[in-house]
């Protein structure tokens, strides 16, 4: 007996969605669509019907990902410390981001477009880190001049440095701690930015350690 109509286009939609993940996984986000298809065996309407834009596709693809940082930035807030919740879930972020070359300036845009597909499930997860933020911020662990999108800026800018790397990793690791050093707050003693007179050498405190050049 032959599939039904429903069983066949169910089917093509995961088909799809398997060949997606390994064309991005080779290609980046940008990939062609047309290839896709190809590589799927289907037509591009058959594409295109069941993925209307490269958000669709990648909400259909990352939507759950979205999720459960969403999911772990809520459960992260009864956690005792604060600074380390938040640093925690935003290494989760940055790591996540770096899944697909491409990815994190889709994410940032689509947090700027709010007819995007990818828009409800990024804005969700952006709303749930900023209460990590405002939580440590209170305490004073972190800077209270930084906001949730600055944060977000600077972990695509991570990710989008480290996909340039012959290092991704190592460079990743290295920006991710230059950037905790960046937030620190007043109750951060050993984080806390030092004055002027000790980065010169001149006050009693440490000076700032040197940063190298990559």
């Amino acid at each position: 007996m032959a599939d039904s109509p429903r069983a066949d286009a169910r089917r093509n939609y995961e088909l799809i969605l398997d060949v997606a993940r390994d064309v991005f996984a080779e290609h980046g986000i940008d990939a062609s669509l047309r290839d896709i298809a190809r590589r799927a065996g289907v037509g591009i309407g058959t594409l295109y019907r069941h993925f209307p834009t490269r958000e669709a596709l990648l909400e259909a693809l990352l939507g759950r990902g979205f999720d459960g940082l969403r999911a772990r930035a809520e459960s992260l807030l009864a956690a005792p410390r604060p600074r380390d919740a938040l640093l925690t879930w935003l290494g989760e972020v940055t790591a996540g981001s770096a899944v697909y070359q491409g990815l994190p300036a889709s994410i940032l845009a689509a947090l700027e477009d709010e007819s995007s597909a990818l828009h409800g499930s990024c804005a969700a997860m952006r709303a749930a880190g900023a209460g990590l933020l405002e939580r440590a911020a209170r305490t004073g662990a972190v800077r209270g001049d930084i906001t949730i999108d600055d944060l977000l800026a600077l972990v695509a800018a991570i990710a989008w440095a480290s996909e340039q790397s012959s290092d991704p990793s190592g460079r990743a690791e290295r920006l991710f701690s230059m950037m905790i050093r960046g937030l620190a707050g007043a109750q951060d003693p050993q984080l806390a930015p030092t004055s002027a007179s000790d980065r010169d050498g001149h006050g009693h405190g440490q000076p700032s350690p040197e940063v190298t050049a990559p």
